[in-house]
This record gives structure tokens, sequence and C-alpha cells, in this order.
């Protein structure tokens, strides 16, 4: 069976005025001046990957036409629930597949999950005693044995610290929208008592909250969509008597996406002033990280900061870089795995999309960068002798060992405040490489690709960043475009 999650995406029927081609998903009237999608324009629609055909073609499933993101998810939980009945059979998976397949081309509605069984034989014996939501959600967890460890307790954490506490005693045949409604709200009178607590005077009512962390709009997603996959996979089971997916009719208000902003002078005057940082997501400009790259070059892992600040790597992927993927004859990398923190224990695993595992080019003076950090770990492993601990990382510590996540973002924030410079975050300086190769006029289809990017989409979306001076020379060409006389009349004052 296809292990594919799907996805939903909106899109609408404009086309390009010069060449005529449908926009699509790129029509810049699916989405608000706020970054919020425009309900007025376009619609939903949702595709996900299906099983090969019995002569291994490979197929989509994929139906457009909803009016809201909840119907197209709801559609789309159906096809998963579709395919897990097929269980582990491969040839219960195709003729699944088939009936999907069927019913789009043929604009039908989806078979229901009784006939379904009733084509590849599955039983129907329902258990004698119904899991509640708790209950379910164990026996869900552990069964998905391929699970990667971050995403795993990523679950387990949205599990434990809200969905069994808030309806994890509901019998799962009764669980309804309401039900999940609620929950979110209890998250949310949850968050206003952290704040309460924070804002207090009050010693004991700080001491209280201290610790917990307000949950924000990116995690309630996550928390739904962990609680829309158990369902998912609960409506598929022949032993389960459940119907509907109640996690897909839950309106959560979006999560946008902040953008990159540039520490501009005006901003920098502000935050002296004001303690105030603009947006979560801060950039410098080429000339602050100009000043970082000066005081970093006193840091022993000077290569480390250059790396990542003109090739925009992760800081997992950095510090998970070994030498057998630095090929520096070619100036190349090869991005095939990276270091994740788990808690703060760190956990080697490859990246999470097929776009992240990726060959990036080096420009010469970051391969002769590279070279001088190789002749002095090669100086290093030569002094601590047969104490050396050979992990085969490109970056590490004085005898060889590894380096921590964790520790390498604090040592950037302490060279970036010794150099005096507006706060950012580590991951800031990858943004800020991305800025920088976008300003200088790089196709947008390079800069996507070396970042590990699934799409140029989410590039452009993300980086509308532009560095000040660059800004106000397209603002001064653009005026230049329009002759106007020196002198206009009431234009004296």
């Amino acid at each position: 069976m296809a292990n594919v999650e799907g996805t939903t995406f909106k899109r609408c029927t404009c086309r390009d005025e010069h060449t005529g081609k449908l926009l699509g998903v790129k029509c810049p009237r699916l989405k608000r001046a706020g970054g919020s999608w425009n309900s007025a324009h376009g619609s939903w629609g949702f595709q996900i990957e299906l099983p090969r055909t019995s002569q291994g073609g490979r197929r989509q499933a994929r139906r457009t036409g909803f009016d809201t993101q909840a119907t197209a998810l709801a559609e789309l939980d159906q096809v998963k629930a579709l395919l897990e009945v097929a269980g582990d059979e491969d040839e219960a998976a195709v003729r699944v597949a088939d009936l999907v397949q069927k019913a789009i081309r043929e604009r039908r509605e989806l078979p229901s999950l009784e006939e379904a069984r009733r084509r590849i034989g599955a039983g129907t014996g329902v258990r004698e005693e119904i899991p509640t939501v708790a209950a379910w959600l164990e026996e869900w967890l552990e069964g998905k044995k391929k699970l990667a460890e971050g995403t795993r307790k990523s679950y387990r954490g949205h599990i434990d610290h809200h969905i069994a506490p808030n309806i994890g005693w509901v019998r799962l045949d009764r669980l309804q929208v309401g039900h999940v409604q609620a929950m979110f709200e209890a998250i949310e009178e949850a968050n206003e008592h952290i704040r309460t607590c924070q804002a207090s005077q009050d010693p004991q009512l700080q001491a209280s909250v201290r610790g917990r962390r307000v949950v924000g709009i990116s995690t309630k997603h996550r928390i739904r969509a962990t609680l829309r996959s158990a369902l998912s996979t609960a409506i598929a089971r022949p032993d389960l008597p459940v119907q509907v997916n109640a996690a897909s009719h839950v309106s959560l208000e979006s999560a946008p996406r902040p953008r990159p902003v540039v520490w501009s002078a005006d901003r920098v005057a502000h935050y002296e002033a004001t303690g105030e940082v603009p947006s979560p997501v801060m950039v410098w400009t080429p000339e602050q990280t100009a000043v970082f790259l000066e005081r970093a070059g006193r840091d022993r892992l000077y290569a480390l900061w250059h790396l990542i600040a003109f090739k925009g790597l992760r800081r997992g992927e950095a510090v998970g870089l070994p030498w057998s993927a630095v090929r520096l004859g070619d100036g190349q990398i090869d991005i095939r795995q990276q270091v994740v923190l788990l808690g703060w224990e760190t956990l080697t695993s490859t990246p999470k999309s097929l776009a992240g595992k990726r060959t990036i080019t080096l420009d010469a003076e970051t391969v002769r960068v590279l070279r001088a950090w190789k002749r002095r770990q090669a100086e290093e492993r030569l002094a601590t002798g047969e104490e050396w601990i050979d992990t085969g990382m490109v970056f590490t510590h004085h005898d060889g060992s590894g380096l921590h996540p964790g520790k390498v973002s604090e040592t950037f924030s302490r060279i970036a405040a010794e150099a005096g410079l507006p706060p950012i975050t580590l991951h800031g300086l990858r943004h800020g490489a991305a800025s920088l190769s976008l300003a200088a006029g790089v196709d947008v289809k390079v800069v996507s690709s070396e970042l590990g990017h699934s799409t140029t989409f989410f590039t452009q979306d993300t980086y509308q960043t532009v560095f000040p001076e660059v800004a106000r020379e397209a603002a001064e060409a653009t005026a230049a475009m329009v002759p106007l006389k020196r002198a206009r009349s009431g234009a004296t004052g």
C-alpha cells in the first residue's frame, strides 16, 4: 500500500494576461494581503499517491472543486481510509486503488468502506469492546513501526499533553466534532491562563507556569493532523464501527508562515530604544553578515559559520555533514543526512523530503575555507593521537567527537552578541543566505533546489524579503520610467 499522507491545495482558473496560461496555485488572488486564504476566490483540491497499477504504473488520486479545505481534507481522509482497508496485501491495495481511481475518473462519489471490504473479502466483525480515544491512540501509535523517532516523539507529545487529557475518555465510535472543538477551546483556555500568570506581578503565579509554553496556531494544526490520521486509520478498520473523522470537520484559524524581515537601520534603532524585535524571523543585511563573519573569523569553527551564511545549510545538515559527502575537487556537497534534536538527545536521520536530499555547489572562497579547515582538523587529529574519535564528520570538537546542535546555536548567539549585532537565530543565517542569492539575481529554481525546498512557490512565498538597497534601487528605477518634469504646478511647497 502507498505510504503517503497526501496534500490539499487551492487553485483557480485565472490566466496569465501575457501568456494565457492557467495560474492555478500561483494566482496572487488566492490569498489576502495578510497571508490568509481568500474564501471568495478559487477552490480546494487534494491529491495522494495510490498503489501502483497491476502493470506497475504510478498513479494519483486527485480531485478538485471543493468549497473549503475542510471538505477537501474529509475526502482525502476517505481515500486514505479506503487504502487502509487493504492492509499490507498488495493485490488488495491495487483493487481498492482501482475503485478509487474509477470513481474519480467517472466523477462519482467514492466507494464506501463496506464496498471496498466486500470487493477484497475483508472481514466485517466488530470488536465486543470498543476502545476509548486514548486507548485507540496508543494502539495506533504502537502499530506505526516505521515511524521516524522525531515524528513519534511529536505524536506522543500531542497525545499525552492535549488529546488524551481532554477527549481521551470518549468512546471512539461516539467521538463527535463538538468533542474535538471543545478540546481546542480547553487548549486556548490553558493558553490564557499561562499568559495571565506570566504577566502577573505575583511571583507565585509566575512560578506556577514556569516552563510551560503557549500552544501556537501551528502546533494546534499539528495536533489536529495527529488526531485526524489516527481516526482515518480507525475508519478503515473493519472491527471498529467508526464512520466519521471528527477531526476533519473542525475549523482552526490559519497559521501564516512568518516571512524574513531585514534588520534595516530604522529597525535596529527601534530595537535599541525599545528592545522589541519586529518579527520572529529576522535577517541581517549583507554588511551585518560581513561584521558577523569578521568576528567569527576568530572562532575555531569559522568554516561552519561561513558555510551556513553562504550556502544556507540547516543546522542539523551542517552538524551532521560527513567528509564522505564533500567533494572539494568538484566544489560540491551532497546533503544526505542530518542531526536532529529529540529533547536534548541527538539522532542522525535522513532529510524528511526527497527535495531535502540534494547536491549544492560551492563557490571558490567556500572551497578555500573548507580546505583550510580540513588541514586544521588533520593537525588536531595528529595532536590528539589515539584518543581521537573518528566520527568522519566535517565539523567536530578538538578530539573528533561530533557537535551538539543546541551548543552550536548557543555559540552562534554569543558570537553575534560580541559583534554588537541585532539578534537573529542560527536558522536566520540560512534565511539570509537565501535572501542574498535572490537579491543577487540568482534564478529562484536554483535557490529553491539548493535550499532543499519542494517547490519554487514555497521559496518565493517565504523569501519576499529584499534588502533596503535593492528595494531602493528598484523604486528609483521604476520612478525613472515616468518622464515627469522637474518643476510642476502646485509642487512648490
